[in-house]
């Protein structure tokens, strides 16, 4: 009998999981620009940490590993901004992105008041760039990351987390 993954919050005992797990993902983006000092490839375990304890983080689990995960927090402006989604790259392609993206966004509003959702890429990442398009975020500007990837900045408005499955 196989078992399934669930969605859940993350708590503190999940920070190093969440930390190897993106450390892990992250490597093919950071092969897409050739670049590896990307973000989430220098986040410390420590901001990790402090991340899970302040703000909004949900992970996938298939039985007590960790094989996905998803962080957000609310802005001054309203609007919550979500990031480094990343799925073990063995389990890709079978909806966990979209479920923890789903996950995110309902406790973003339901518990934090969220008023849009905002999100970036890298203008590469052809994959993200599809799923975000999929469950109804629309490309609202670009920017420069602060490890100097052309970003695809993405926006949707909060009503519209229902329709993200």
């Amino acid at each position: 009998m196989g078992m399934s993954v669930t969605i859940s919050a993350a708590t503190e005992q999940d920070a190093e999981q969440i930390f190897r797990l993106q450390y892990l993902c992250f490597q093919s983006e950071a092969a897409l620009y050739a670049n590896y000092r990307i973000d989430p490839l220098v986040e410390t375990l420590d901001s990790v940490r402090e991340e899970v304890a302040a703000d909004c983080v949900f992970v996938a689990r298939l039985g007590e590993e960790v094989v996905g995960s998803v962080r957000g927090r609310v802005t001054e402006d309203g609007a919550a901004s979500i990031g480094k989604l990343c799925v073990h790259p063995r389990l890709q392609g079978h909806g966990i992105g979209a479920r923890l993206l789903r996950a995110a966004e309902s406790a973003l509003v339901e518990e934090r008041g969220a008023k849009r959702f905002r999100l970036h890429t890298g203008h590469r990442s052809e994959g993200n760039l599809r799923l975000y398009r999929r469950v109804g975020y629309q490309t609202v500007g670009t920017a420069e990351g602060t490890d100097g990837v052309p970003m695809i900045i993405l926006e949707k408005p909060a009503e519209t987390y229902a329709t993200t499955a």
